[in-house]
């Protein structure tokens, strides 16, 4: 196995821990477009209490790679949304699930096919 199919493998078990129901392909299809950022310890997880990290995920990743029309505080509060969702205890948010998630919440598949 790759090292990227290992970050695949280790996504899918999270998941599962948090038994967070998702389709393998998919988290796949997410994996792959993050690119060499899922190998930087730093750019491979998402921090929430870092308010500007939070941002940078709505504006690069939902509007400009989702292309989301919401309003800014639904984005933000959809980001909040999955902070919660993966456990504020849990260290590791890892970035992949991160988009996974946000991704799914707003239908947005389609940009990954």
């Amino acid at each position: 196995m790759s090292k990227r199919d290992d970050l695949i493998a280790k996504y899918a078990d999270e998941f599962k821990k948090m038994n967070i129901d998702f389709d393998m392909d998919f988290l796949t299809k997410v994996t792959v477009g993050l690119g060499p950022s899922i190998y930087n310890k730093d750019s491979s997880t998402v921090s929430c209490s870092d308010d500007a990290e939070l941002q940078r995920v709505v504006d690069n990743y939902l509007v400009k790679k989702l292309g989301c029309k919401e309003s800014a505080d639904k984005l933000m509060a959809a980001v909040k949304d999955v902070c919660a969702q993966l456990g504020s205890s849990n260290r590791n948010k890892y970035r992949a699930m991160f988009y996974y998630l946000l991704a799914k919440k707003f239908g947005k598949e389609s940009v990954y096919k």
